[in-house]
């Protein structure tokens, strides 16, 4: 392990989620503007359905067993973190989850892993785009 993979993994888990949720917005912004969406407030509208607590929950589930070892030891290690502060619209495990996808983005994109970030990424877009992932708010969701 090298010295940047060490220190990543050794980071607070919320400072990773931080992070990775930085780095994997600016992945579906992006991918939005590849799709054609020009329009900001289109490209909001559809950001929405990738960046939901939801949806990144959806995508932690399904790529976890396929995860190495040590990316599931970060994963773990954030999705039981304390939580301080969460939104008042989002289920506690669901946001658990969220939190724990945030945090294999961040680490890996510490860790200087751009191929596998990408990798996991597209596979959660992938993901999220074959399930049903509400974009409003009106049912607390």
């Amino acid at each position: 392990m090298n010295n940047a993979e060490e220190k990543s993994f050794r980071e607070n888990p919320s400072v990773l989620a931080f992070l990775g949720d930085a780095v994997y917005e600016v992945h579906i912004r992006k991918m939005i503007y590849s799709r054609g969406i020009l329009s900001p407030d289109r490209m909001n509208t559809a950001a929405v359905k990738y960046v939901r607590a939801e949806a990144q929950a959806a995508a932690y589930e399904a790529l976890f067993p396929e995860l190495t070892e040590r990316e599931q030891s970060v994963a773990r290690r954030a999705k039981n973190h304390k939580i301080t502060s969460m939104p008042g619209h989002v289920d506690f495990m669901i946001y658990k989850k969220a939190t724990a996808f945030e945090a294999l983005i961040g680490y890996l994109d510490l860790a200087g892993k751009k191929e596998r970030t990408e990798e996991i990424m597209d596979a959660a877009v992938r993901i999220i785009d074959s399930v049903r992932i509400r974009t409003d708010r009106r049912d607390g969701a």
